[in-house]
């Protein structure tokens, strides 16, 4: 679609019935919400007058897009949250990031609630400078994590340790390893998961192992403890990822049948349910979160070249949560 030229479209009988947006976005092959911010912005035209998203064709309309979409500036803007900072120096900061909060905004975000309480937005209150090398929404992120796992990431804070830190993860040169908790009891006490992983053709939120032409990823896993608890069975498995896919983790241990408790869209119940002992029935309980927690990661400083380590423990709701299957609290 060239925004620059007016564009002229026939409706033919074919069309008739579909709405104005849903037919726009298939003629020229952008999305449904850029098509409705031009019919906002008046530059969609039915037959010389303005147009609604909802407008159902009859078959012999004339559509005239008359205009480009003005996109606002794409920039992360600084707020005030609290980091949990681990390390910092001149080129680079660890911070302990919470869940629920994202790393950065979308693509898409603007000066607005939807780009409000990321990472990123603290990173530029709390520092001065940051690097610029993925751009004005993403400053000074080197690597991601989700939004519900919790735990170290590296951030960096000028332009050339972005890069000497970039190939560190490139070559697989960082140590990542992680803490889960899933549903189950593993057969192997450890092993590597190697399946590529590719966005889900129906459920476009969800990653699969199921498709070809994949992304290489790889997981090695020990399992750390087997849990036999009231609430079923569970392990407790340490991670470490050789390749840094989306939903690595959470995709991989589901396509053994072992989803991450908590984390419903793989699979994991909202709600566990305890198992009936001496006819008296406890309280289900949930995980608000996915117990996936980054708690180790090495690298090498990109100015010393040292080797760098840092830990981090499992937060307070995620060791309540054990404490709660394994029957030391009360649920």
């Amino acid at each position: 679609m060239s925004e620059a030229t007016p564009i002229s479209i026939a409706v033919s009988a074919e069309d008739a019935g579909q709405r104005l947006d849903q037919f726009l976005a298939c003629r020229l092959g952008v999305s449904r919400a850029r098509i409705q911010q031009l019919i906002s912005e008046e530059k969609i035209l039915i037959n010389d007058g303005p147009g609604k998203s909802s407008l159902k064709l009859r078959g012999d309309e004339q559509i005239s897009v008359v205009g480009a979409a003005e996109r606002p500036p794409l920039r992360a803007i600084p707020e005030e949250i609290p980091l949990d900072l681990i390390y910092e120096d001149e080129d680079l900061a660890i911070v302990n990031k919470p869940a629920g909060m994202m790393v950065h905004a979308g693509a898409g975000a603007t000066e607005d609630v939807r780009n409000r309480g990321t990472l990123v937005n603290a990173l530029l209150h709390h520092f001065a400078t940051l690097s610029g090398v993925g751009g004005e929404m993403r400053p000074g992120i080197v690597h991601r994590l989700d939004k519900e796992t919790s735990g170290l990431i590296v951030v960096a804070k000028n332009d050339e340790a972005h890069r000497k830190l970039a190939e560190q993860f490139s070559r697989r040169e960082v140590r990542k390893k992680y803490l889960t908790l899933v549903h189950g009891w593993l057969k192997k006490d450890s092993g590597t998961i190697s399946a590529s992983i590719s966005r889900d053709r129906v459920r476009r939120i969800r990653m699969t192992t199921r498709q070809s032409g994949g992304r290489e990823a790889v997981s090695h896993f020990q399992v750390l403890q087997r849990l036999d608890t009231p609430f079923g069975k569970f392990s407790l498995v340490e991670v470490r990822i050789d390749t840094g896919r989306t939903h690595q983790i959470r995709v991989h241990l589901a396509s053994l049948g072992h989803p991450v408790v908590g984390d419903a869209l793989y699979g994991a119940p909202r709600e566990i349910r305890p198992a009936r002992v001496k006819n008296v029935r406890a309280s289900s309980i949930s995980l608000p979160r996915n117990f996936l927690h980054s708690a180790e990661l090495q690298l090498t400083h990109p100015g010393t070249g040292k080797t760098m380590d840092f830990k981090s423990a499992l937060p307070r709701e995620l060791q309540s949560f054990l404490e709660t299957i394994r029957g030391d609290s009360e649920p």
